[in-house]
This record gives structure tokens, sequence and C-alpha cells, in this order.
């Protein structure tokens, strides 16, 4: 690290402040690394040959609510394979924020068995009571009310 150079002719509290905006400057340059490990991740599920799923989903799952939209940006280009490896990362990380993206692939998505993956996800989430029940169910609601105006693919 290079050494701090200061005029002298800079008063005491502006020299503390001139030391306080430097460091946040040099803070805001580091770089979050995390974008590149889950489009890793999310590579290896969603690429063919792309390896076993679960470490990758563990891997995802670690990281938390923060691969949410990346994941759901994958989830619109991926294969049916690879959707149904994305929907079960979101099982794993387990965020209730995750309810109005699997609510999404439930309605719109082509495939029957990816939208029926999304849907019981969903319903698994309600049945375990917890802090992802209220967006799930929120979230069923929408999708049959979405499917009862005859929006989806079917």
């Amino acid at each position: 690290m290079r050494e701090l150079i200061i005029p002298a002719g800079l008063k005491a509290p502006c020299r503390a402040w001139l030391v306080v905006l430097l460091a946040l400057l040099s803070a805001a340059g580091c770089e979050d690394r995390s974008y590149r490990e889950i489009g890793a991740q999310i590579n290896t599920l969603t690429k063919p040959g792309g390896g076993p799923p679960a470490e990758a989903i563990a891997q995802l799952a670690r990281i938390g609510r923060r691969t949410l939209p990346q994941i759901e940006t994958a989830m619109h280009t991926a294969s049916p394979r690879g959707k149904s490896n994305l929907i079960m990362a979101l099982d794993a990380i387990g965020d209730p924020e995750a309810a109005a993206i699997v609510q999404h692939f439930a309605v719109y998505d082509a495939s029957a068995e990816v939208r029926t993956a999304c849907e019981e996800l969903l319903q698994r989430w309600v049945a375990a009571g917890d802090r992802r029940a209220g967006p799930a169910r929120q979230a069923l609601m929408r999708v049959s009310e979405k499917r009862a105006k005859g929006e989806g693919p079917e």
C-alpha cells in the first residue's frame, strides 16, 4: 500500500475528512467476486456437461439471496433440465423473495415439466409453514388467477 501524502497546508479537520474520503473511495474500488462465482455455479447447473448439480446448488445456497437476480436471468434462457436444476437451487436457497420468480415460471414457462416443478415448490413452501409460506401462498393464488384468465402457454 502506498503512503498517503496530505498537503501540510491543510488544517487538521480538512485532513481528517480527506483521509475518510480517500478510505471510502478505496473501499468502493474493492471488487465483489461473488458475481463470477454465482455465474460459474449457474453454468454448472445449466450448461451441457456441467457436472453433478449437488455441489453447485450447495454453493448457491451458501451465497444466499444475492444469487436470485442471476438465477432469474438464467431461468429465461436455460433448457428445461437447467431450469429444473435452478428450481432446486431456489429451493435450497429458501429465500421468500424467490416466490415471485417461481410464480412467473409456473405460469409462463413453455415446458409443462418446469411449470409443474415451480408449482410443486410453491406448494412445499406453503406446507412448510415458515417465512416462505406467506409469499408462496400469494404466488400460488396469482398462478391460479393468471391461468384462469388464460395466461400462459396452455
